[in-house]
């Protein structure tokens, strides 16, 4: 079957198998697609639901949508039909990677679990994305963002710097965080078979990967057995962890190890406050972060953003101007460097986010804009040398097909 789909990148010759739908998964095979893969998007005949997210220019073509799912080709099977559900399998004998982000009742009520597809393709590396891992409790409760968020002590970090009041961060952090992570998980288990030659089972649970993501430095005094402090790394919990307002506006700093601190106060003349010994070493300052930034925030207020970034660079201390997302869209920097990609299609010019690693001999790019639904049924299907009486019971006549993508 030829990967007529494939892009340019390290992953160029892999084929995916997208069964994910909304963001974690998407973004997961987005990455894959960026990188190269041919990744198939095969959707139930309503299409993924983020398809529908206004802004968009149909119905069915949201922008979210469009970003997410680009470079991929999109094949329409109700995998509920036993015709369309032996499609998909021998699709998967030619394929590299079978990703879901069903529940796994879900998955095995489709006949479509791990040994079900490894039958038909014992080298397939098989991504199964789920909220809750398959033997714990929340095994099968619904999960989206939010809730994980919720569930994974982030809200409730959050809580402590917004006066008690639990928030969500506001970016969808944990659909994020775990396809980061289901990418690099398949892309460990590719590595493996072309060493080993053996194709494998992966999860990748939503909740214990954010729960391992926040965990990260707030495990703190509880790491050790028994505890020797509390839970909550001090410096993210202060507080006074904040943008700092300035004279005219408000500007992020860290001001964070000796030297930045010792070149900090000989920019500003070694106040006599600078010679406190709260100030003396990282650890000093650790134990009163809150004193520490609260000392800073006063002293910051005294000049505008543009003079501490004078400042402040030339102490080599770290620091930027708080910008809103519609500042990245003409950041000189990010212009300079390319990170915005331009695309001319069928449904008008725009613009995305490009691949923010590069690689000096296989670069990635990303591909068109998310695929209309369907899109791609008829090709996929003749690739796989299906013949004409069974692409036309599985994808329709060519001009219906067109007419649904």
């Amino acid at each position: 079957m030829p990967m007529t789909g494939a892009g340019k990148g390290p992953l160029k010759g892999v084929r995916v198998l997208d069964l994910t739908s909304v963001l974690m998964g998407p973004y997961t095979t987005q990455i894959m697609a960026d990188l190269g893969a041919d990744v198939i998007k095969v959707e139930a005949p309503s299409g993924d639901t983020t398809r529908s997210l206004p802004p968009g220019p149909e119905d069915n073509l949201g922008a979210m949508f469009m970003n997410v799912n680009r470079g991929k080709r999109s094949i329409v099977l109700d995998l509920k039909d036993e015709h369309a559900r032996e499609a998909l399998l021998r699709l998967a004998e030619d394929s590299d990677v079978f990703i879901h982000s069903m529940r796994g009742r879900a998955i095995e009520r489709l006949g479509l679990d791990y040994p079900s597809v490894g039958a038909s393709n014992p080298r397939i590396i098989y991504a199964n994305l789920y909220g809750y891992g398959k033997t714990g409790p929340y095994a099968d409760y619904p999960a989206y963002d939010d809730i994980v968020q919720a569930a994974s002590g982030i809200v409730s970090l959050q809580a402590a710097l917004s006066g008690g009041e639990p928030t969500y961060l506001a970016t969808v952090v944990a659909d994020k965080v775990a396809g980061l992570t289901a990418a690099y998980a398949v892309m460990a288990a590719l590595f493996e078979r072309e060493r080993h030659g053996h194709g494998q089972e992966i999860e990748v649970p939503m909740f214990e990967t954010l729960a391992s993501f926040s965990m990260v430095e707030h495990l703190c005094g509880a790491m050790f057995n028994p505890p020797i402090g509390p839970t909550g790394y001090p410096r993210a919990l202060s507080p006074q962890r904040r943008p700092y307002r300035t004279a005219d506006g408000y500007i992020a700093v860290m001001i964070y190890n000796d030297r930045h601190w010792s070149n900090f106060f000989d920019a500003i003349g070694n106040p006599e406050w600078s010679k406190d010994p709260m100030f003396k070493s990282l650890r000093t300052r650790t134990q009163n972060i809150t004193q520490v930034l609260g000392q800073l925030s006063k002293v910051l207020e005294t000049r505008t953003t543009e003079e501490w970034m004078a400042v402040l660079t030339q102490a080599q201390c770290p620091a930027m101007p708080v910008r809103s997302i519609d500042d990245l869209l003409d950041d000189p920097h990010l212009e300079q460097v390319g990170f915005w990609h331009q695309v001319h299609s069928a449904d008008g010019n725009m613009r995305m986010p490009g691949v923010p690693v590069s690689f000096s001999q296989t670069p990635g790019e990303p591909g068109q804009p998310g695929p209309r639904l369907g899109q791609h049924s008829r090709e996929i299907l003749e690739e796989a040398n299906f013949t004409p009486e069974e692409i036309e019971r599985l994808a329709g006549p060519p001009q219906q097909n067109r007419q649904s993508g």
